[in-house]
């Protein structure tokens, strides 16, 4: 069972990261893009993988990395570096969430009929630079998953104790 949970996890955090790549390449592709088609076909795509990859991979990186933190020895407060995952996903899952509207305003205005290209590089400009920050956000959960540096917080400190001294 915990390496069916620990391949979820890797499948659900490498596919997050794998969305949101394609999400950023499509907010460039519809920021700089000169043809029109492109820039209307960029940001409703953008949506769908938005609504239908990122945000349930999200979930199932975060609900599987709790339930992989709480059946392993590195517990969820045990370790500086879980603690400092299960932040920053926290984090980058409150902004993407945060950022809902905008990116369905974003294809509401690739549907109109005249292309508002002022008001429309506006919010690309936004959407590029909250998913390459969101790219670089998960990307630290992942080194800190390879590297696991060495740190305890306080209350690992504590259970350890009591687990090594005597009843």
């Amino acid at each position: 069972m915990r390496k069916f949970a620990l391949t979820a996890h890797v499948t659900g955090s490498v596919g997050l990261l794998g969305a949101i790549a394609a999400f950023l390449v499509l907010a460039i592709a519809g920021l700089i893009g000169h043809d029109a088609s492109t820039v209307r076909a960029a940001y409703p795509s953008m949506q769908l993988i938005n609504q239908f990859a990122i945000v349930p991979l999200a979930s199932v990186s975060l609900l599987t990395g709790l339930i992989q933190s709480l059946g392993t020895p590195w517990g969820l407060f045990r370790h500086y570096w879980v603690l400092i995952k299960l932040l920053l996903t926290v984090f980058a899952i409150a902004v993407l969430l945060s950022k809902m509207k905008l990116i369905g305003y974003a294809a509401g205005l690739a549907a109109e009929t005249t292309l508002p290209r002022a008001e429309l590089r506006a919010v690309g400009t936004q959407l590029v630079l909250h998913a390459a920050g969101g790219l670089l956000v998960l990307v630290v959960p992942a080194v800190l998953s390879v590297y696991k540096p060495p740190g305890r917080t306080r209350y690992g400190w504590r259970r350890r104790f009591e687990q090594c001294s005597p009843p």
